[in-house]
């Protein structure tokens, strides 16, 4: 068989990865999302089977990522997704490692984080791309000696020449170019001393010829083995420094068992940055390190907020006494869109001359808001429902975007309207508007409790959004709001099917006793199927 060797880490220009790719890795982070995204590893990250890897001094959390790496055997441009494969000439395993220590410092890159040097093991053995089904491959990954990533590639988020199109349709994807393919759940934290395996095994094709000949049966890469040591060197003191809190924590573990924390006491826990004072929990700490609000979202109940509509959770949120919460009389550039995220706030007070001299230019609230909002939080902006001004435009929202936030939401207007409308972020807005904030606003602070669309919403806040509204729900009754709304929409369900099958809705909607116990039957009778 053909050996991944110095060559093959030299021939190669780009390394891509993508984020998401895996369901169970989708359930374990609580987000699918709807197209692919990727980021890029510096091809000096490269390494060979057997090899050593630092985790940096002053480090904690040093990732391991079991994954399919493809390699590039001849240019593709604009290729469809019947031809791309032809362009994939080898197969073999990587290990996407990274330090979540230093993610706050990346701003969405992860070159810090992911791009040190032997942070991309491959190999060690090639697998023949024209000799194996690429929806048919295991990735196995050992800790240890233990077994802790163990899936396929059958249902994939996103094929693998769908990744290939999709890329080339930007950039020219170049011979030798690698593609790291995606993670599946149970990737993790490795310390010094520690031994990560990876190996990607395939039954060849019928009629195929592998790298070593062989026409059928199954193939495999070996095992691409990777020793962790514990890096002497620190960090100079003129850049970013290690630092983690309990949320990276999970991340890296996977979940917060697997981390070692206690369960979140509420709905929605606080973490806060490790030798964070308290006060500065949910404060930007500086422009060159913004801190994450303070707030978490289980991935479990965001997963139930977002299979129920808004219309229920407004009726369960009255039948608790509180009729305002929805911000009111916006329009969505992405109305097919259900989002569920925490907020983060900003505030815009009128304009006065003087005051936006000092507080207007430079990096003012408005670029400190945008360049610190993370992944699936939703920026939410008091703008006083002040029509007469941009309060967001393109290049800002697309920053937003690329952060990985779920939404941007704001009672003024939105310049650049075209561009942000193009964009999969949604963006929630009063109206148009062509001329630029300093006409109406000054931007004055960051995640403090603001008014937006008539009714008030505070920082950590959980902003559910669909076609029907936009809804704020304080974090303490969300899990027993979701439960409850999951339980309403079942009880609808069947009520829709009884309606359908002609019954009146007289004693049906709502349910009386007798209908009642014929829904309790028909719930049983589901449970059993």
């Amino acid at each position: 068989m053909e050996q991944v060797t110095d060559h093959t880490l030299a021939a190669a220009r780009k390394v891509i990865a993508v984020h998401i790719n895996y369901p169970s890795r989708a359930a374990q982070r609580g987000r699918t999302p709807e197209q692919p995204s990727y980021f890029l590893k510096p091809s000096s990250s490269l390494a060979l089977s057997g090899s050593t890897v630092e985790r940096p001094a002053g480090c904690e959390l040093l990732g391991y990522e079991g994954e399919i790496a493809l390699i590039i055997g001849k240019p593709a441009r604009r290729v469809g997704i019947e031809d791309a494969w032809n362009h994939v000439e080898w197969v073999t395993a990587s290990n996407d490692l990274g330090v979540y220590d230093l993610r706050y410092a990346d701003k969405g890159s992860n070159l810090r984080s992911k791009g040190g040097d032997g942070f991309t093991p491959v190999g060690p053995g090639l697998i023949a791309a024209d000799a194996v089904d690429p929806s048919a491959l295991r990735i196995r990954t050992w800790h240890n000696g233990d077994l802790v990533q163990d899936d396929t590639t059958g249902d994939l988020l996103f094929p693998f020449a769908r990744l290939v199109a999709d890329l080339s349709q930007l950039l020219t994807l170049e011979e030798g170019d690698i593609i790291l393919t995606g993670t599946p759940a149970g990737a993790s934290v490795a310390k010094p001393g520690d031994v990560v395996e990876v190996e990607v095994s395939a039954a060849v094709s019928t009629g195929s010829t592998t790298a070593g000949g062989a026409s059928s049966g199954s193939i495999t890469t070996g095992r691409l083995i990777t020793r962790v040591a514990e890096g002497t060197t620190p960090f100079a003191d003129f850049g970013a420094q290690p630092r983690t809190d309990d949320l990276q924590r999970e991340e890296a573990y996977g979940s917060r068992a697997a981390a070692g924390l206690g369960a979140l006491d509420a709905a929605v826990g606080h973490v806060q940055s490790s030798g964070a004072p308290a006060a500065a929990v949910g404060h930007a700490q500086s422009s060159e390190a913004p801190a994450a609000v303070g707030h978490v979202l289980p991935p479990e109940l965001k997963a139930k907020l977002e299979s129920v509509c808004t219309a229920t959770l407004s009726s369960q949120l009255r039948k608790r006494g509180l009729n305002n919460v929805s911000i009111d009389g916006l329009t969505s550039t992405r109305p097919e869109k259900r989002i569920v995220g925490l907020a983060r706030t900003l505030r815009y007070v009128p304009n006065r001359e003087d005051l936006f001299k000092t507080h207007g230019g430079g990096f003012n609230a408005q670029k400190k808001a945008i360049d610190s909002v993370n992944e699936g939080e939703i920026l939410v902006m008091e703008a006083r429902g002040e029509k007469g001004t941009g309060t967001i435009g393109d290049i800002l929202a697309l920053r937003a975007q690329v952060r990985g936030a779920a939404a941007i939401i704001t009672d003024g207007g939105v310049r650049d309207f075209s561009a942000v409308a193009a964009m999969d972020m949604p963006t929630y807005y009063a109206n148009p508007h062509p001329a630029v904030l300093g006409r109406r606003h000054i931007p004055w602070d960051t995640d403090i409790t603001i008014a937006c669309g008539g009714t008030t919403v505070q920082p950590g806040d959980i902003i559910v959004a669909d076609a029907d509204g936009i809804l704020v729900i304080p974090p303490a009754l969300a899990a027993e709001l979701a439960d409850d709304s999951i339980a309403q929409e079942r009880e609808e369900t069947f009520i829709a099917e009884m309606v359908q099958q002609g019954h009146s809705v007289d004693g049906l909607y709502p349910l009386n006793a007798e209908w009642r116990a014929r829904y309790e039957n028909w719930e049983a009778g589901k449970a059993n199927e």
